[in-house]
């Protein structure tokens, strides 16, 4: 059986991954070595999720493995060699924040790890698939220039605009502000692009909205959903960050991201890219979102604190256009809303609390 090597295994997408391909049959070797608790502390630690995947799954095989280290990283590659099938390289330093902390660590993590595991598959496995996790970020604040019309709950665009049913690829990167994250994920995402037009490397480049789903260690800087519901279940204080909480992000569950890659490893092409999220499908403001997850919580009440300054080249409001993606692959559509999502994400959250 053909392999499929996973960065950042025990992460949302990664884990998502490893579940959705081991189910499948397939050999995985996954490769994460906790940095999101060294990013975020306990609460964005994986090791909870590590067990669980190596408990569940005895095709899955686990390397505690810094994508940076070029020497570990061929190790692997070459033990397996033209047996990989598909890598999906979701490891990353995913905080506009935290960037701005440590450029140094955000840039190599990002930028040069994908270097590092672009390289291995082009030596060791170049027929592989390689998908790699982009984000909306790469188009900086550029969003925030859309002519948006205040809500009472949310910021929206005129419904005749030519981005009312979701930003695609043709927004352009450039002249923009990106915050050190957005800049170390721009770098990555060419890099992927020119190893498939260059190198003739079957890569593609998914720009994620917010990714979400069960699975995610939220913490307060990076997983919006699954933060937000921790914090409503163990009565902790959630900080909005401007925009008078009516920012706007689209939500796509991490399985049906996961199936997205499926169906590109199938029919793979060189270094495209396409926008994914939830698009009109999903979508919802920060709140929208305390009213739906209080709703779904059976009467719990979120406290919160307003900051009035705004993340840097944060989006007052994104949704992705997947028209794309779903013209390349129209087998593909979603399983997961945001009241299904956050359902789920509840119900894990609360688990987690119980043990």
């Amino acid at each position: 059986m053909a392999i499929v090597l996973v960065t950042g295994s025990c992460g949302l997408i990664g884990s998502e991954t490893v579940s959705y391909f081991s189910e499948k049959g397939f050999d995985v070797v996954g490769v994460d070595n906790n940095m999101r608790k060294f990013f975020f502390g306990e609460d964005g630690s994986i090791v909870w999720n590590k067990a669980r995947l190596e408990k569940k799954y005895k095709n899955y095989k686990h390397y505690s493995v810094d994508i940076r280290d070029e020497e570990k990283v061929a190790k692997i590659f070459k033990k397996y060699g033209k047996e990989i099938s598909l890598i999906v390289h979701t490891a990353a330093q995913p905080s506009h924040d935290w960037a701005a902390r440590d450029p140094k660590i955000d840039f190599t993590v990002n930028a040069f790890g994908t270097l590092v595991m672009l390289e291995a598959t082009r030596k060791f496995a170049p027929g592989a698939v390689f998908i790699f996790t982009s984000t909306n970020k790469v188009y900086g604040d550029r969003p925030n220039s859309l002519p948006l019309i205040e809500l009472d709950k949310r910021f929206e665009l005129p419904k005749d605009h030519q981005y009312y049913k979701g930003i695609d690829e043709s927004m352009s990167i450039d002249n923009c502000l990106h915050s050190l994250f957005g800049a170390s994920k721009v770098a990555a995402d060419v890099l992927v692009q020119e190893y498939g037009r260059y190198f003739g490397l079957k890569s593609g480049v998914f720009r994620g909205g917010c990714l979400t789903g069960p699975m995610h260690s939220g913490a307060q800087l990076h997983g919006f959903l699954s933060y937000l519901v921790k914090c409503l279940v163990t009565r902790r204080k959630y900080k909005i960050f401007g925009y008078k909480g009516k920012q706007v992000r689209d939500n796509i569950h991490s399985y049906d991201l996961v199936e997205a890659f499926y169906h590109f490893y199938k029919n793979p092409r060189c270094g495209q890219v396409y926008n994914m999220g939830g698009s009109r499908f999903a979508n919802i403001s920060i709140l929208e979102t305390i009213d739906l997850c209080e709703k779904i919580s059976g009467g719990l009440r979120l406290e919160c604190d307003y900051v009035d300054q705004n993340r840097t080249g944060d989006h007052i409001w994104w949704i992705s256009d997947v028209s794309k993606f779903k013209a390349h692959y129209p087998g593909w559509d979603y399983k997961y809303n945001i009241e299904d999502t956050l359902k789920e994400i509840y119900a894990v959250q609360k688990e987690q609390v119980k043990a």
